[in-house]
Parts: C-alpha cells; structure tokens; sequence
C-alpha cells in the first residue's frame, strides 16, 4: 500500500460495491492487513484477524482479509508478493500466508 498515485475512490470496485458504504471501511482494512502483514511473517487468516484487532482497532472477516491479500497482488496495491502455504501438520486444511514488497528485500 505504498501510495503509487492512485486515489483510494480508484482502487476499490466491484458489482455489489458502494462507495458511501465500502470506501473508507475497505481502506482501513487494506491499511490494517497491510501494516500487521509487512513485517513478511507467515499467519493464517485468523492470526491476521487478531492483530487487525489488537494493534488497529479494526474489524474484518477472514473472507475480507483474504480478499485484501489478493489486493495486495495488483499493481495499483503495489504488486506485493503474497504467498502461501500449508500449516502443519498439512492434512488440518489451514494455510497460512506471507506478504513482502519486490522493492524492498528486507520484508521477507
């Protein structure tokens, strides 16, 4: 979420989007994730959750935290490495994931 020029109005869309409704609660989830994920720590989305809470006072779903990632992925978000992998042990369906930014190495 380094600010590459665009205005938050133009990073979010979708069919069901409403700015008046999504804009600002979107972006302070996106800043969230962001700042609780850029450390390049490997969390599962409830872990992400957690920290969203305690260190930003701010609420999401794992479905919402999970598309915020996905964001993360896209140009106008930075184009953010965000991988992913199995928690052990890896038959528990839990993955967890890891966000590092391409400009800067020491985020992994």
């Amino acid at each position: 979420m380094s600010g590459h020029g665009t205005h938050q109005a133009d990073l979010f869309a979708g069919k069901t989007y409403d700015p008046s409704l999504d804009k600002e609660r979107l972006a302070k989830l996106a800043r969230a994730v962001y700042e609780v994920m850029i450390d390049g720590k490997w969390r599962t989305y409830r872990q992400i959750q957690t920290e969203c809470v305690i260190d930003h006072q701010v609420q999401g779903s794992e479905g919402g935290i999970g598309a915020r990632l996905r964001d993360f992925r896209k140009d106008a978000f930075g184009n953010h490495h965000v991988e992913r992998r199995r928690r052990e042990p890896a038959s528990s369906g839990i993955f967890e994931y890891q966000l590092t930014d391409p400009k800067n190495p020491n985020t992994k």
